[in-house]
């Protein structure tokens, strides 16, 4: 059974059903238009694809996978290619050993990333479904309120410079008063009788 394991068994399989749905096919289109032999070529292409599925029935289906191309070697039937667990080997022989502590390492450190990466999601998707519909008047009122307390303050430091200018008048008045003071002071001296 290895000339059915072979690329040109393959390559002969292949040929030989193309062949066979065309002649089916040909057959089919002489038959709908009624030219001559139709009926010879509808019945060579039928038995050739009755054959076909037979055979294909007998033999099962081929592997669909690809692994030569990661091990070279597996697409030949009497290959031999040492596993991964025997460590490097025939097919191996450019791939490191693979120890079960790297590997699981290696997987716990993905592990932890991806979850990383879920709690980001997470995070973003949270942010998503905030409601931002209100925000627009909240900046408004608060841009009022900054207007406002500007204003205040420099009213306040006008304030500031009124309360500077009125202090100094009080000082002026302080002053006056203590010269009227001495003056009325001197004035009841000099009025009282003397002894």
């Amino acid at each position: 059974m290895s000339f059915v394991h072979s690329k040109g068994f393959k390559y002969l399989k292949n040929l030989i059903i193309g062949l066979g749905a065309a002649v089916v096919l040909i057959g089919a289109l002489f038959k709908i238009q009624s030219w001559p032999y139709a009926s010879e070529m509808l019945t060579a292409g039928l038995v050739t694809e009755a054959i076909l599925f037979a055979m294909l029935g007998i033999l099962g289906p081929e592997k669909e996978y690809y692994w030569e191309k990661l091990y070279p070697g597996l697409d030949e039937h009497n290959a031999r290619v040492t596993p991964l667990a025997a460590g490097a080997g025939a097919g191996a022989a450019d791939m490191p050993g693979l120890n079960g502590q790297v590997v699981e390492q290696q997987l716990g450190g993905m592990l932890s990333e991806l979850q990383g990466m879920s709690k980001s999601l997470g995070s973003l998707k949270a942010l998503q479904e905030a409601d931002f519909s209100g925000a627009g008047e909240q900046l408004k009122t608060m841009n009022n309120f900054y207007t406002k307390l500007n204003d205040a303050m420099a009213d306040l430091t006008d304030s500031a410079g009124e309360a500077k200018i009125y202090k100094e008048q009080m000082s002026s008045l302080n002053r006056n008063l203590g010269s009227l003071n001495s003056v009325y002071g001197n004035m009841l001296n000099a009025m009282s009788p003397k002894a």
